[in-house]
């Protein structure tokens, strides 16, 4: 494992987001990056990732890239490929950067199975979890999660993360991959509790375009990962 800094932000709240359910965790990421003024400042690396990037805007973008948005002193952690298997390296990842960089939150954004038909309710259900006992998340307008399952990233990170606050936004989906209406409702969730001033609703009316472009990307992890398969077979014999 590797994480490379090139700043070293302090006190900062670490909002990350991983290929999960839905995708939205990636989606919502995705959209902060593009609607918050954040700048890269590094990167986790594994051997076991699979050795592939995006180019965009001519640019390479890593699969597990750190951003930093300066206004807010937030730090973003944004997954562009299959972490299945990592999950437990991950949360030592995230835990070793909170350390690194003090930080007093890490808020964990992660789809979970729809709770009844979310078409007929109109609008995906949003649950929160925090290890903080304080009366911000109360108010910022949805259910806490009292009894359920989680999976992931997020429940690595619930059952090593020890010495930061960890809370966690789940919104219901349903839907085919990805679910940016369900991004959507955690963007709004989210900027309820920190007031980033970002509002969600040209993300719905992105989604197609935001859909496509992370789908495009994973099914291309996915592939590659099925050919890797195929070809270390053909070896063994």
């Amino acid at each position: 494992m590797k994480i490379e800094l090139t700043k070293k932000p302090q006190g900062v709240t670490i909002v990350e987001g991983f290929p999960g359910f839905g995708l939205v965790g990636t989606i919502s990421t995705e959209f902060l990056l593009d609607h918050l003024d954040a700048e890269k400042i590094g990167y986790i690396w594994f051997s076991e990732i699979n050795p592939m990037v995006a180019v965009h805007d001519k640019k390479i973008i890593d699969p597990l890239g750190i951003f930093y948005n300066r206004k807010n002193n937030i730090v973003i952690l944004h997954a562009l490929t299959n972490v299945n298997g990592l999950e437990w390296k991950l949360a030592d990842a995230i835990t070793l950067l909170a350390k690194k960089l003090k930080a007093k939150e890490v808020i964990s954004l992660e789809g979970v199975g729809a709770i009844g038909n979310v078409e007929k309710k109109g609008s995906p259900g949003a649950y929160y979890y925090s290890s903080k006992n304080n009366k911000k998340w109360g108010a910022v307008g949805i259910t806490s999660l009292d009894e359920g399952i989680v999976i992931g990233v997020t429940a690595s990170l619930l059952l090593k993360m020890k010495s930061t606050p960890l809370s966690c936004i789940f919104v219901e989906t349903n839907s085919k991959l990805p679910d940016s209406r369900a991004a959507a409702k955690i963007i709004e969730t989210l900027d309820k509790y920190l007031r980033l001033g970002v509002d969600a609703s040209p993300l719905l009316k992105k989604a197609q375009l935001f859909e496509g472009k992370i789908k495009n990307i994973m099914q291309s992890s996915h592939n590659f990962k099925k050919t890797k398969e195929k070809k270390q077979l053909s070896y063994m014999g």
